[in-house]
């Protein structure tokens, strides 16, 4: 039942126009790439970060980013003490400019684990009925494309390791900025292995 009252949700979002964080002023991306010169050391250039434990941020949707930096800048739902500094001087416009700059960007894939992928695939998009787990596709999409509108991410080809981090946070509480507590909900009920395969899994989905 919990699946599809998430499915629901996910099909009547993309018919709700302004459903996304109003947090949102209209990003100028020839603006955010002259505001993106501190996150190049971090998230590499056009976001495309080197580094498995930052975030890609290259294709990711330009409201969820913003809204993932003003969540930052408050910190009481969201925190990092390196961020924190990063987003201590953005304006709102400041972020809405980074947004659009990052979601023009092309992002780079990675790639599964094959240990790990087949059952990563099943929980990404059936996931585990024994356990309510919902599975990911209801939100994320089939290629892990994600829902603008409804400001849920771009999930494809990002790296695993950060996945996997970003899950045990909303699972331990250490992330609570998801809708409606739907992410904490959902990492609460898998296991470290499950994490593991999906995050392995969507790291090679596009």
């Amino acid at each position: 039942m919990k699946y599809l009252t998430l499915v629901t949700f996910f099909a009547v979002s993309l018919f709700l126009p302004g459903f996304a964080s109003a947090a949102q002023a209209a990003g100028d991306a020839r603006a955010g790439e002259a505001k993106v010169e501190a996150c190049v050391a971090c998230h590499g250039e056009k976001g495309n970060s080197a580094v498995a434990n930052f975030p890609k941020l290259a294709g990711q949707h330009a409201g969820y980013t913003a809204k993932q930096l003003a969540d930052f800048k408050q910190g009481e739902t969201r925190s990092d003490p390196l961020m924190a500094d990063q987003v201590a001087g953005l304006s709102e416009q400041d972020m809405a400019d980074i947004g659009a700059y990052y979601a023009k960007q092309s992002p780079g894939m990675g790639q599964a684990d094959e240990k790990l992928a087949a059952f990563g695939e099943k929980l990404y998009r059936g996931g585990n009925p024994e356990k309510g787990l919902t599975a990911c596709i209801a939100c994320h999409g089939p290629t892990g494309a994600g829902n603008p509108a409804a400001n849920f991410p771009l999930l494809s080809g990002q790296h695993a390791d950060y996945l996997v981090k970003a899950m045990q946070d909303f699972r331990d509480g250490k992330r609570t900025n998801d809708m409606n507590g739907m992410m904490q909900d959902i990492a609460g009920k898998m296991s470290d292995r499950e994490i593991e395969a999906v995050a392995s899994y969507i790291s090679g989905l596009h």
